[in-house]
């Protein structure tokens, strides 16, 4: 268990962390920040009222200043604006990356051996600022996007095949967005290839919806994002590091040469225990995959070349 985990941001994203966080009983205070007077307040006195009914004894506070964060163990970044309908992930890199940038800077100062779970959009970019802002190394500052592509994956696939989402294994790489890459050679279902289940027309369907996840959830709420999913997925990896899992997750690092690329924050296997990232598991790829990888590369390249 960490002594404390901080949220940054109180919109649906990091309000629905901080619960998760709490009622998983990951660590023993969570600090749920955001600028707006009296909403973090409200929501973690809020949150911590329920802790009798759900049975969890981790403290919930909110604040406007990054105070009561001081000696974090862990910081979770969601703040920023949400995509609305119409906008794409890269519009909204101006003004997420200032906040981002801010919100690293004082995350050095008030806790400078923190590992860092960056969620903000566009994800791949937000990481590399993250990591800029706060001068950690690549193992403590990694970006939430593989786990909860997969889980679309996964979601779409266990309801095409009518079976439990507990039995199909599936891993998505590459940057968070239109360029992901679900790679359909390492996925399964009870070990069974999906190729051999999904004729290929549906399955390129179901790659495709599960590009345009968070655009469909967007269309739908009108005036929101996704946050349910998302939260879980950055909770999972949390715990993974929390509890030193040393789980494989799909998750954006900055690679080093893995996988043929440098200097840019990437959707990859990932090893997440004690102290953040562990190591980056380089798998086989098909040609197909390689090359879709590498076009998802350039695409971060591009969007970080306007920073």
């Amino acid at each position: 268990m960490a002594g404390k985990i901080t949220v940054v941001g109180a919109g649906h994203v990091g309000e629905v962390c901080a619960q998760r966080l709490a009622e998983k009983e990951l660590c023993r205070e969570v600090v749920l920040i955001d600028i707006i007077e009296g909403i973090p307040q409200g929501k973690g006195l809020d949150q911590w009222e329920s802790a009798p009914v759900e049975g969890f004894d981790t403290r919930v506070t909110g604040a406007n200043d990054y105070g009561p964060a001081e000696g974090s163990d862990m910081f979770i970044v969601t703040a920023g604006i949400a995509r609305k309908p119409g906008m794409s992930r890269d519009d909204l890199l101006r003004t997420n990356a200032g906040i981002v940038r801010s919100v690293g800077e004082q995350i050095a100062r008030v806790a400078p051996g923190a590992v860092v779970i960056v969620v903000s959009n566009p994800l791949d970019v937000m990481a590399y600022v993250a990591k800029e802002a706060t001068g950690f190394p690549r193992e403590r500052v990694i970006g939430m996007a593989g786990v909860l592509d997969t889980a679309r994956f996964r979601s779409f696939i266990a309801l095409e095949l009518d079976v439990s989402v507990e039995d199909v294994q599936a891993m998505v790489l590459g940057g968070h967005g239109d360029t992901m890459v679900p790679l359909v050679s390492y996925t399964s279902v009870s070990g069974i290839p999906v190729s051999h289940l999904i004729p290929g027309d549906r399955l390129d369907a179901l790659i495709e919806r599960t590009r345009n996840g968070g655009a469909e959830i967007v269309g739908y709420l009108k005036t929101g994002s996704a946050y349910y999913a998302p939260s879980a997925a950055a909770v999972q990896m949390a715990e993974a590091i929390v509890r030193d899992k040393r789980r494989i997750l799909p998750a954006a690092a900055y690679l080093e040469g893995e996988y043929g690329h440098d200097g840019i924050y990437l959707g990859v296997p990932c090893k997440l225990g004690d102290g953040g990232l562990q190591e980056v598991i380089e798998v086989p790829l098909t040609d197909a995959e390689a090359a879709a990888l590498a076009k998802s590369a350039d695409h971060v390249r591009g969007t970080m070349a306007h920073l």
